[in-house]
């Protein structure tokens, strides 16, 4: 069951609130609209349906705290999951529990201390040794955003539903309407549903808020909206303000919140970020099953929805799967919870992964191919990457020899791609191995790949032409060049006749791959030429692989085999 679940170094079960909220959601909270509607989360109770373990490990983590000054650990959490496996509700659980419960440290427990819920409602919590203790947020400002105009979504439906006709309905001086809900004395407060429009008009104090189905924020208002609240959620120190994404999986290339959330957390379990404090927690189907066999469709559906499958109507799915109306893809970005390419994405996951080789080691002195794609400062936006891959001759086993990117934020401001850096690992490539083939794209790096064949030309075993052995140009007059080299490399990824090292860098650039037709045939480029999502990385796979296939094709394994022949004799 593929599981990415990225939480703070200091994370630690035992120090949460979350014990004591998952005590009150159980004392004060009944399931919202649906099948089981209404009925209550206690145990003891007639007709409950408890939180499942999934549901409940993750109340207690995103009240996880700091060791000492028991301060939130996250800021953010994002919790994806398949369709129907209650996300709405589990959100407006976590808002009832913003508004009415002691959500926010008040100190270390000794041990005895009780909690007595300030509405007369009979709920009494004690405290053991070392745990924290709880405190109200003096006037939460809580915010349940919604994806359409004249939409209050599932989480407010869950939340108005419990303040009208759960236990939480008696509680003195409430006032839940379906356009805003006043919560009552001592604490006050407000929960809104918002849209777009709402958000935006208003500078607001918030204290939580609740970004449902954000693979469906792709629209400008609604990034824009996601923005804006965010930015409000900065403004209250003591009341530590944090917020919830909810969602099914993204399809690749649409740029919605989802994608950019899922691209950040990445980056943090890298450690290729300076921030952080983000709780992600998603979970899917293994890649790579077959949705004509039903034995795998049914395992696929049981590892997406873990302990909830049993309330899934698994045979129902799987009749789904095989009908020919349901887009494979979106059965599997729905059901399975996995992320689907773009319509014109040049590889998809399931094909470049299973190629992925991590023990591999490409020895000193063993026989490879380079190819190299470079770029520049840009005058605006994000400057390419420039990429050195290596491609061992034997077997076409690609690996990353370095890859320079332009960093984000403040760090890549005025940032130009280290030349000298490039060259040093260009020479320390042909120290190290025995380099048979080096193609470049020489695109802003005419005198580099000049230099280069002055230095290297003599001693590689194929050139890309008599005059020039190492510029390999993949803009021009070179289409059909160009198209046969990208052929290649793809139908040796889709047919298991390459490997390569798992390098995160060039999957990326793999899967930011869009395909392109020209009357050649099909090439590859970025999404539209100013995205952020770089493919220099699988260009300068491409540039190796051909390398490689040139160099075969000039007999330069017959040869290594006739020199071990001689030297055995």
């Amino acid at each position: 069951m593929p599981r990415e679940l990225i939480r703070d170094p200091n994370h630690d079960r035992a120090r949460s609130l979350g014990w004591l909220a998952l005590a009150w959601m159980e004392y004060f909270t009944v399931h919202g609209p649906g099948d089981i509607e209404g009925r209550p989360l206690n145990p003891e109770l007639d007709g409950a349906v408890p939180l499942d373990d999934e549901l409940a490990a993750h109340i207690v983590d995103c009240y996880g705290l700091a060791p000492r000054s028991g301060r939130r650990l996250y800021d953010s959490a994002f919790f994806s999951r398949a369709k129907g496996r209650d996300k709405s509700g589990q959100a407006g659980r976590i808002v009832l529990f913003e508004a009415l419960g002691p959500c926010r440290f008040a100190g270390w427990a000794e041990g005895g201390e009780v909690y007595e819920d300030p509405y007369g409602l009979g709920f009494v919590y004690v405290y053991a040794p070392g745990e924290p203790m709880g405190r109200h947020v003096t006037s939460p400002f809580i915010r349940v955003l919604a994806t359409e105009e004249r939409q209050t979504g599932n989480t407010y439906a869950t939340v108005y539903l419990n303040l009208t006709e759960g236990p939480l309905a008696q509680v003195p001086g409430m006032d839940a309407g379906k356009t805003r809900i006043m919560l009552p004395a001592p604490y006050r407060g407000e929960v809104r549903p918002s849209t777009s429009a709402d958000a935006s008009k208003d500078g607001g104090l918030e204290t939580f808020a609740v970004f449902d189905e954000t693979h469906l924020y792709v629209l400008p208002a609604l990034r824009s909206m996601y923005d804006t609240v965010r930015r409000n959620l900065e403004k209250r120190l003591v009341a530590q303000p944090w917020y919830i994404e909810t969602s099914t999986m993204y399809q690749k290339g649409e740029e919605s919140v989802a994608e950019a959330t899922h691209t950040f957390a990445r980056q943090i379990l890298r450690g290729e970020t300076r921030g952080g404090r983000l709780l992600f927690d998603h979970r899917e189907a293994s890649l790579g099953l077959d949705l004509t066999d039903e034995a795998q469709i049914l395992q696929g559906l049981r590892e997406a929805y873990g302990p909830f499958a049993e309330a899934m109507d698994l045979e129902r799915m799987v009749n789904s799967a095989y009908d020919t109306r349901t887009k494979p893809g979106k059965f599997r970005r729905y059901f399975f919870n996995q992320t689907t390419e773009a319509a014109d994405a040049w590889l998809s996951e399931e094909e470049w992964k299973p190629r992925a080789d991590v023990t591999a080691v490409v020895a000193d002195g063993e026989m490879i191919t380079l190819g190299f794609d470079g770029s520049q400062k840009r005058a605006r936006g994000t400057a390419d990457a420039t990429a050195l891959v290596g491609c061992r001759v034997e077997d076409g086993h690609l690996f990353v020899l370095r890859v320079w990117e332009q960093p984000e934020g403040p760090d890549g401001q005025d940032w130009r791609v280290p030349v000298g850096e490039v060259e040093a690992a260009v020479a320390q490539a042909f120290e190290r191995y025995t380099v048979v083939g080096f193609y470049a794209d020489p695109a802003k790096w005419e005198s580099s790949v000049s230099a280069w064949e002055a230095a290297y030309g003599r001693q590689l075993h194929v050139a890309a032409s008599r005059s020039n052995p190492i510029e390999w140009w993949m803009t021009g007059g070179r289409s059909i060049q160009i198209v046969r080299a990208t052929d290649r490399l793809y139908n040796a990824i889709v047919d298991g006749e390459m490997t390569h090292d798992g390098d995160h860098v060039l999957t990326r650039h793999a899967l930011n791959a869009r395909r392109r037709s020209s009357h050649s045939g099909v090439q590859i480029m970025k999404e539209h030429p100013e995205s952020a999502k770089k493919i220099d990385a699988i260009v300068a796979g491409i540039l190796a692989f051909q390398a490689r296939a040139d160099a075969i094709a000039h007999g330069v394994l017959q040869r290594q085999t006739r020199k071990r022949r001689l030297r055995r004799y």
